[in-house]
């Protein structure tokens, strides 16, 4: 074995069952520069350049059909892009002239649907691959990616025999067990179910942690972007439209369609009149925007609180839902054709029918010029 085998991963502590720890590796870091990807029908990524940091948690986030997948594509090699030139640790390995097939990148990838063999144990799914050891070493290997995964004791088991999450984690089993510099995700936990799909993420998010790869998820979930992420990419019809930390993108959004990506808004439209903007809820400060200019004014409904005596506006509580933590409460107000929607803290609960007045947040609002 390599010399990896003496790094000692960091010390993380795991809910439930005590696994195995899973071996370090040296994260390598992956450049795109300018790299544009067309097919005879369509224009697939526009001249788009990115980088995947050296050991981190990078999340390509985007809705279906935006480019997101094909970049991971190129990323392991299994597509060439059409323009420009792609770098792993400095080294070219795509570009005009240059093509570096993916056995020769040292990456692991996990699928959405696990691409498990089912004629295969999970014992030699996971060993797959491993040509370059004996198969020895290969088997011991495999063996301790599996007991980091809890499954050790499902190895001589067929694929067919597993649920779900099992399967899934025979696929970060698979792709972990080489100490690839890169892992790529693609959507790997979007066919789970809600509860199982929890758990095989933070797994594999803590098993991610413990190898120090440079990983890289694709999915079209903002949840789970801002969850597994240390750095997201906002795509967007083969471009980046965004980019920056979890908490970046989700506090400050780039445009409207950007922000309703990641949360749920009451939409307003108005125009720019002293500075502000009128709303069902109140005028809202409009920043530098100039008057007479057409805005949308998103606000989110955690922004919607209850009014203390007479301030704020008053709205009729058409709709009341308990939701432990929370109530969401579905509002009429006078002037406004469209319901809003609020979400009030478990302490500020309020009955529906009732008519009460509420006041806005104005830190919580954004507001765009209108395209």
């Amino acid at each position: 074995m390599s010399d990896l085998d003496d790094l000692p991963p960091p010390e993380i502590d795991h809910p439930g069952r005590s696994h195995g720890r899973a071996g370090a590796s040296f994260a390598g870091e992956i450049v795109f520069r300018d790299v544009g990807f067309h097919t005879p029908r369509a224009d697939i990524l526009h001249n788009i350049s990115l980088t995947f940091a050296a050991g981190r948690i990078t999340c390509l986030l985007g809705p279906s059909g935006c480019g997101k997948t094909t970049v991971l594509r190129l990323a392991a090699g299994v597509a060439r892009p059409t323009s420009g030139s792609i770098l792993l640790e400095g080294r070219e390995v795509a570009g005009p002239g240059v093509f570096v097939p993916p056995e020769q990148r040292n990456v692991g990838l996990m699928f959405q649907d696990y691409a498990l063999f089912p004629h295969l144990t999970v014992l030699q799914n996971v060993v797959y691959g491993l040509y370059a050891l004996t198969s020895d070493d290969a088997r011991k290997a495999a063996l301790n990616a599996l007991e980091r995964v809890g499954l050790a004791d499902l190895a001589d088991r067929y694929p067919n025999r597993l649920s779900g999450g099992e399967q899934q984690r025979v696929a970060l089993a698979r792709a972990i067990v080489p100490r690839p510099q890169v892992i790529l995700m693609d959507e790997p936990f979007s066919g789970l179910d809600l509860r199982l799909r929890d758990r095989v993420r933070a797994d594999t998010l803590a098993v991610v942690r413990e190898t120090r790869s440079t990983a890289v998820l694709v999915t079209h979930d903002p949840l789970e972007a801002i969850e597994f992420a240390d750095y997201i990419y906002l795509m967007r019809q083969g471009g980046i439209v965004q980019q920056g930390t979890p908490q970046e993108l989700y506090t400050n959004p780039v445009d409207s369609a950007a922000a309703q990506f990641f949360a749920s808004y009451n939409l307003f439209s108005g125009t720019v009149h002293g500075g502000q903007v009128k709303t069902p809820l109140g005028p809202v400060p409009a920043g530098k925007m100039a008057d007479g200019t057409d805005v949308d004014v998103l606000v989110r409904p955690t922004a919607i609180m209850l009014a203390p005596g007479h301030e704020g506006v008053e709205a009729y509580v058409r709709e009341s839902r308990f939701l432990g933590e929370e109530q969401r409460l579905t509002l009429a107000m006078a002037g406004h054709d469209e319901t809003v929607t609020a979400t009030l803290e478990r302490s500020a609960m309020v009955s529906q029918g009732g008519t009460h007045r509420f006041v806005l947040d104005p830190g919580a609002v954004h507001i765009f010029k209108k395209p």
